[in-house]
């Protein structure tokens, strides 16, 4: 219970600095921290450091997408950017957020 206490706190204070620590405290708690990323505000490099499968280049195309088209209403809605199949959103559903 004290390592998940810790494990809140330091992601509470240290926030998204805090997330690779979290993930090590939870994995020794044998709990599974899935880290997830707003497509509709996020950067690239966040985009690809997030999503499994997505590098710099694919997560620079949902970027220029999102301006040229606008938000992302669906998670699916990101087969539509070259580079991004349905298996790649299907291995991220989890991590995907479109606040």
């Amino acid at each position: 219970m004290n390592k998940l206490i810790t494990a809140l706190f330091t992601l509470v204070l240290l926030g998204p600095l805090s997330q690779a620590m979290a993930r090590d405290l939870s994995n020794d708690l044998g709990m599974e921290t899935v880290i997830t990323v707003n497509v509709n505000e996020a950067d690239a490099q966040t985009i690809a450091d997030t999503l499994v499968g997505v590098g710099l280049s694919r997560a620079q195309a949902i970027v220029d997408y999102r301006n040229a088209h606008g938000r992302f209403y669906s998670a699916e809605e990101l087969t539509a950017v070259k580079g991004i199949g349905e298996s790649t959103v299907e291995k991220n559903l989890s991590r995907i957020t479109l606040k």
